[in-house]
């Protein structure tokens, strides 16, 4: 595995911010099989294409392989966030109002972390607002902001007036002159005390729907 300024085994650090440098995760879509359909899922890989995250939609309830199914309610749309050794850190689910809940996933068993409501839906601008759940199950004040364009595939987080991380599309950075898919972009997280998936899980939650996403 090649060098990174982060520890190889993603486990080290998913839930760990003492980074003190700017970490960048670079997304792509996978289609397994080279067949575009619900198998496709999303990839966060470091800057030397390490894989850290995965995002896969749940097995369908007769695959061989429910384990991480059986963890989540089963209401759909639900995605799951795995590490690179295939453990289920979270799993996220839209709620028929529009909202979203997401759920840690710890062996086999899920506690309610956070909740995201999106509260500006315009062609050129989208905001969301995240509650994470307290030690008694109740939202607490908006801990979180959401605020940018899924078209452009700009997205900021925000804690207060501080920026936590930011997406980018990966021509706007000079990496290639060639055309890149939309699919692919960067995500940039700044240091702070903010968990690598869960930043991974709220940018999966403002692209959803998204044209080449899953």
């Amino acid at each position: 595995m090649g060098s990174s300024s982060v520890p190889d085994e993603s486990e080290q650090y998913v839930d760990d911010a003492r980074f003190r440098i700017p970490f960048d995760l670079f997304v792509s879509k996978k289609q397994k099989n080279g067949i575009l359909g619900s198998g496709s899922c999303i990839r966060f890989n470091d800057s030397c294409g390490n894989l850290v995250f995965k995002v896969e939609r749940p097995p369908p309830p007769n695959s061989r392989d429910q384990k991480s199914a059986a963890t989540c309610h089963q209401n759909p749309p639900i995605k799951l966030i795995f590490n690179a050794s295939g453990n289920t850190l979270f799993c996220i689910r839209k709620l028929t109002d529009g909202s979203w809940q997401g759920f840690r996933v710890t062996d086999s068993r899920e506690e309610l972390m956070f909740r995201v409501q999106k509260t500006v839906d315009k062609l050129t601008r989208t905001e969301f607002e995240i509650f994470l759940i307290g030690e008694e199950s109740e939202d607490s004040k908006t801990d979180f902001k959401m605020r940018g364009s899924p078209f452009k595939r700009s997205c900021t987080i925000y804690k207060g007036n501080s920026i936590m991380a930011e997406t980018s599309l990966m021509y706007k950075m000079g990496i290639q002159k060639a055309f890149v898919p939309r699919s692919r972009f960067r995500v940039t997280i700044f240091p702070g005390h903010i968990d690598l998936a869960l930043v991974v899980s709220l940018v999966v939650i403002f692209f959803d729907g998204r044209k080449l996403w899953i």
